[in-house]
């Protein structure tokens, strides 16, 4: 739906060179998914708080990205759920990082204050590392599901 609204290639060279976000990730050192159990509870802490994160990237690409069916207003609110969710089963909730009203602020501040054409490219990289980070957490907590008794 970006490709064909906003002309965004999706490999477009330029558009790596605009990727100065610092969106989060889930890396090898938060713990691989074969070696996943020892440090399931590290990795659980990044998936709950690199889902807060993305609530403000999120919320930036909802007033920037019209979409007919309020698509990402249904998502920021699923992701919060799951962010909330996971934090409810890290050993020490407290350690969920959650970006405070300030950080929030100034991160959507900075993301306002783009041209139109790096809109479109900031638009699509959140929706790229998103996916990216969504596709890691399944894996994530599809392999808890399979190795521990809880229900997601």
């Amino acid at each position: 739906q970006m490709c064909e609204k906003l002309t965004v290639c999706p490999n477009s060279v330029e558009m790596l060179l605009h990727n100065n976000l610092n969106l989060p990730k889930v890396t090898e050192e938060d713990g691989d998914f074969l070696t996943f159990l020892s440090f399931q509870d590290k990795c659980l802490r990044k998936i709950s708080s690199g889902l807060y994160t993305f609530q403000t990237y999120l919320k930036y690409v909802q007033e920037t990205f019209i979409s007919k069916n309020q698509n990402v207003e249904s998502l920021s609110y699923s992701i919060e759920h799951l962010a909330r969710t996971i934090r409810q089963m890290v050993i020490n909730p407290e350690e969920v990082i959650i970006p405070d009203a300030a950080t929030q602020e100034s991160l959507h501040t900075k993301l306002k204050s783009t041209t139109a054409w790096t809109e479109k490219i900031t638009v699509h990289l959140i929706l790229r590392d998103f996916t990216s980070f969504m596709e890691k957490t399944v894996r994530a907590v599809r392999y808890l599901k399979n190795t521990r008794s809880f229900s997601v």
